[in-house]
């Protein structure tokens, strides 16, 4: 009986002095991603120990995802995905669905005029060839056989006054390059504010590091600026997830910001028609009782009311901060100018799709001649992969189309603009254009993922 005694005591001691070293190790409780403890649980490895040839296992510092510049937290959840509005095109486009979103982040307003100015200046320095070939927006889309509109078309993206309206006559593909240009020079300046790299001093006009300031880390490939590859770690927790274009369910749930409708426990008090409450287009509150909640157009040839009283004060776009954010502190969801979504537009979307984060790619349920790719010719059954293969078979520039498939080029676009009815402002209508194409109604936001986290 003794024996036994001994034997319990023993293990009991043991036990104990157990637990005080992984009470020190880890600093009371389980580990996690930012208290990780200063040791391996399972090997007992000790962590940061040495760097030197290869050395021990670096643990970074992690405190949780930074917030990229002017992006606003969207908390994910289940909601219902889809029109309520009634079908007067009858497209039968966007049926209702439950659907479950992940968290993620958003601009807070559109990107604007001065924000695609600091972009063109950058590019500009980057490559003199890449700006001119697919930088610019098109300002000749306010051009109009039958109006003046001619100042637009001169000075509605240069102008100082225009600084912070909406940029416009903007394509998919170059709101897609914008947002990989932004994860770049963001991700180095977090970078560098975090110690990893030094700015140059060498030439003033840079604004990044020279090649030799970069580290020679072969982890993850960050991206590169005005010619300089630099690399950070994932793992460093420092550097953040791409910026990118909203999937349409993703833009379609901010838009609705139906978390100012939640009552007592997973109780929402109502539905929205618009990204405020109610079924009319005026704040019915307060010292702005009586005028619009968006910029949109009112009727046929009214877009702003009379003079002396000009409702929404808005002819054209707007002020990005005009109108009453929505429940999750974003401008602009409706009204002011549509918005590129990631998604390539079907018919079917609703139909074919995951009911968690759904999204619809290219080259997904659809045909295989619907992505022929290449170039096609007038004139010429035959087709090309690159520019310089036809170049190089005496194809002129001015019988050649490039990405004339127009079922793989269909982008949708949400949100009703300036020059649209109420009707399109409702977060389930949906509309497309080819992914080549801009007007002066389409603009963009970026959004980011919520990384390092299960909801």
């Amino acid at each position: 009986m003794e024996n036994v005694y001994s034997m319990v005591k023993s293990l009991t001691y043991t036990i104990t002095i157990a637990s005080i070293l992984t009470s020190c190790i880890f600093g009371g409780g389980n580990p996690n991603s930012s208290n990780p403890g200063s040791a391996s649980k399972v090997t007992g490895l000790e962590w940061n120990v040495d760097e030197e040839d290869g050395g021990s296992f670096q643990v970074s510092e992690y405190a949780g995802q930074p917030v990229g510049p002017n992006l606003v937290f969207i908390e994910g959840g289940r909601t219902v995905l889809g029109s309520v509005e009634e079908d007067v095109v009858y497209s039968r486009d966007n049926v209702e669905r439950s659907v479950t979103i992940a968290s993620f982040y958003m601009d807070e307003t559109e990107i604007t005029n001065i924000n695609w100015l600091e972009y063109e200046h950058y590019i500009r320095i980057d490559s003199e060839e890449v700006y001119w070939q697919n930088n610019l927006p098109d300002t000749a889309v306010w051009s109009r056989d039958l109006a003046f509109n001619d100042p637009y078309v001169s000075h509605y993206y240069r102008y100082p006054g225009f600084r912070f309206f909406p940029v416009v006559g903007i394509n998919w593909r170059q709101a897609v390059n914008y947002c990989a240009w932004r994860t770049e020079v963001v991700n180095l300046k977090l970078a560098t504010d975090a110690g990893f790299f030094e700015e140059s001093e060498d030439d003033g006009d840079d604004a990044f590091a020279e090649d030799d300031a970069f580290a020679e880390d072969e982890n993850t490939e960050v991206g590169s600026v005005q010619g300089n590859s630099f690399r950070v770690p994932i793992e460093s927790g420092i550097i953040l997830p791409a910026y990118r274009l909203p999937t349409e369910a993703e833009w379609e749930y901010a838009a609705q910001a139906l978390i100012g409708t939640q009552w007592l426990d997973e109780t929402q008090t109502n539905s929205r028609i618009y990204p405020w409450d109610g079924h009319t287009l005026r704040n019915p509150y307060g010292k702005s009782l009586g005028y619009m909640l968006a910029n949109y157009k009112r009727g046929r040839g009214d877009y702003a009311g009379i003079a002396g009283k000009l409702n929404d004060g808005s002819m054209i776009t707007d002020y990005v901060y005009n109108y009453p954010p929505n429940d999750y502190g974003l401008y602009n969801m409706a009204g002011n100018v549509n918005e590129w979504v990631q998604d390539v537009y079907r018919p079917l979307s609703f139909q074919d799709m995951d009911d968690l984060n759904p999204a619809r790619r290219d080259a997904v349920l659809d045909e295989e001649d619907l992505y022929d790719g290449g170039y096609n010719f007038i004139g010429n059954e035959r087709a090309y992969e690159t520019e310089e293969e036809a170049l190089n078979a005496g194809v002129p520039r001015s019988q050649y189309n490039v990405d004339n498939p127009p079922m793989k080029r269909m982008r949708v676009f949400k949100g009703g603009s300036w020059k649209d009815v109420a009707y399109w402002m409702s977060p389930g209508t949906r509309r497309a254009l080819f992914e080549d194409s801009s007007t002066n109604a389409i603009g963009f936001r970026c959004a980011m993922v919520h990384a390092g986290s299960n909801y």
